[in-house]
């Protein structure tokens, strides 16, 4: 996939403060892992919400069985997601 999932405003400032922004707190996301056969009808749900209009498909799940987390840059680039290795960033609320 090739397509940018995060919103300019946000690709700014993480560029500005050098944050990587999967691993900066936020709200108003989730991640739903769905059936393959399911992913359009969950899409279609998703997306007949002005709140989750948005909604993607971002990724599959493979069987590789080593549970590596791949990221797909915008270049075609991957690079693999290593779980947060200290504390996560506080929420300014």
């Amino acid at each position: 996939m090739k397509e940018q999932f995060q919103s300019p405003p946000v690709a700014a400032a993480c560029e500005l403060l050098g944050l990587d922004p999967l691993y900066v707190a936020n709200e108003g996301r989730f991640v739903a892992f769905v059936t393959a056969e399911q992913a359009n009808r969950a899409l279609d749900v998703l997306s007949g919400c002005p709140l989750s209009a948005q909604s993607r498909v971002i990724g599959t799940v493979g069987d590789r069985g080593d549970a590596i987390v791949e990221a797909l840059g915008a270049l075609g680039n991957s690079r693999i997601l290593d779980p947060l290795s200290g504390e996560q960033l506080p929420r300014i609320c």
